[in-house]
Order: structure tokens, then sequence, then C-alpha cells
């Protein structure tokens, strides 16, 4: 077993010193330049690891809103990290964020572009955007699902992962804080995390009557689908059916779920007796939401598509 580490860890110096060759000047690596059409069933890391060091994360409310603090290392405990298809470190991170302690939906929706969706209760990232990109080119608009399988991540059983500046961020639904928290089948959610918009958010069950705390609970369903046929192929895409590869395979259906196109509801909740909007993870895409219904504020700001995003590196 140590044998096969130190091969690990070999192979991942040696990726480095080639991605660190191909740096003029220190810039960021070249994006991967990937293939894949296809999705694939994940093949996640056993979680057998402690945590490098102690989690910290407070919660706080202050006039100015609700100040989060956190070192962005979990209480549970993680994958091997580097892997195989991850090369990166866990380190603590040096989190202060200040959300919406008052929020309001907006007269729009915003869509999630290269910042978090969230912050979970244990001070981690939701985070569920991969800078990953077919043909290594965002302009051309084809983003790869990180749950999707086509291109490998080194996802753990906490479907998580680690950035190259050694924050480890959720890219689903992070099982093991959700049990932690007292998750349970067949009883309403506890809260596991905060959106950068304000909102809380939950992880799959919810109340039948979204206003009727008596009506019993059941698991929500996401309106998001696969689309029916082909991507186009040649200059204009990848070809292939939509499969779920990437984030382009799925379109909103109104109405088809108990969700909104945000992956969220006005509803009563545990935490919010008299009401509130929140969002749930879903076992469907888009697990995490990738848009808010309030006004969000940046948890992280990333650079342009190509630019070195949230998980360039790997």
């Amino acid at each position: 077993m140590k044998v096969r580490r130190v091969l690990l860890l070999s192979a991942l110096f040696a990726f480095s010193l080639t991605c660190l060759a191909q740096r003029p000047g220190g810039g960021p690596p070249p994006m991967r330049k990937h293939t894949a059409t296809t999705a694939a069933s994940l093949s996640l890391v056993p979680a057998t690891e402690e945590p490098p060091t102690a989690g910290r994360h407070e919660f706080s409310r202050t006039e100015s809103g609700l100040s989060v603090s956190s070192n962005g290392i979990p209480e549970h405990r993680v994958g091997m990290f580097p892997n195989r298809g991850n090369p990166h470190t866990i380190r603590p991170q040096g989190y202060e964020i200040v959300l919406p302690a008052d929020p309001k939906p907006a007269a729009a929706i915003t869509k999630m572009e290269r910042t978090p969706f969230g912050i979970a209760l244990n001070g981690v990232f939701l985070d569920p955007g991969a800078a990953e990109y077919w043909q290594g080119e965002p302009e051309l608009g084809w983003q790869y699902e990180a749950l999707g399988g086509a291109v490998p991540l080194g996802l753990d059983e906490n479907q998580a992962h680690v950035q190259p500046s050694g924050a480890y961020h959720y890219h689903g639904i992070p099982k093991s804080l959700a049990k932690r928290l007292g998750s349970t089948e067949g009883k309403h959610s506890p809260q596991v995390g905060w959106a950068a918009d304000g909102f809380p958010v939950y992880v799959r069950i919810g109340l039948v009557d979204p206003k009727d705390p008596k009506s019993g609970v059941t698991t929500l369903k996401s309106s998001w689908r696969l689309k029916s046929g082909t991507r186009p192929d040649g200059a204009a895409g990848p070809g292939g059916t939509y499969d779920g590869a990437f984030v382009q395979d799925y379109e909103f259906m109104e109405g088809s779920g108990d969700l909104d196109e945000c992956n969220g509801r006005f509803c009563i909740t545990p935490e919010f007796p008299e009401g509130t909007y929140a969002y749930f993870l879903t076992d469907e895409w888009p697990v995490i939401p990738r848009a808010f219904r309030g006004t969000p504020v940046r948890l992280r700001m990333e650079g342009p598509p190509g630019g070195p995003g949230p998980d360039r590196g790997r």
C-alpha cells in the first residue's frame, strides 16, 4: 500500500512539473483538452482519511449581516488527496464572509457563474461547477458536469475534492455532514447550509404541502430534465446523446418536479416556521442549485473562463 502511494505521489509530482514547464512567466496552466462526450458512473474515493487539521467555523449575526468565519476544513473523514484524478492537498483556508441577513427574492434570478453557490454549516463551500470544458475551450459553451463522470475528477464519497488552493469543496450532496446534522429518511431535512444570497439550504426532504407542517414529508424532485435527442456536432458542439456529461445537457421543465428553476421553493421548515424561500439539494440534477432566487454576494472571485478558475490545474 505504501509503495502504491509513493508511486502515485511521484506521478503527481511529475505531472506538476510538466504543468509548471507549460507556464511561461508562472502564469496559469493551459486548460485540459477533453474530447469525452459520454457520461459514466462515478467512481468515488473512499472517505477514510482524517482532515489535516481540526475544522473551525463560526456563524454569527451582526448589524451588517450573517458573518461567516471558517478555515474550510470539514469535521468528517475525507478521501485520500492527492489521488489519481485530483493532485491537490487539502489545506486550511481563511474564509471571512458576510451573507445577507434579511434576504429578499429578486426581480430576476441570477445564474451562478464561477463562484460557489453557498457554504455548508461546517464552513465548506457548496461549489457544483467545474472548470472543465470540451476541447478545453470555454467559449464553445460545453462545460463538463462534475458529477457526470465523463471526466474523472477524483471526487471522494462526500462528492467533494480539492482545488489548487487546497480548498476542499462539495460538488454534490455532503452526505457525511447531512448525517451528522440528523438527516434521515422520513424526516424533514435539517438545514445544512446557507446560499450566497442568504437563503437557507436543505437536503432532499421537505413538506408535501410547502405551507402545511402537518402534511407529512416527501423526497423533493428537481424540475430539470435531460434534453431529448442529440447534441449539435462539428464546430457547434461535441455531438452524442444528451446523457448528462455536460451541464448543457439539461433543461428546465416548469412543473415537472417540486422545485423551481433555482431548485428551491417558498415553504415552512423546522428552522423557519413562519416560512422562507429555501433551496434543496436533490438526487437529480442540478443536485446543488445553479441559480439564485435572491441577490447573491460573491463568496470567492474566480477568474474568467480559461483563467485560474475553481478546478484548474488537476
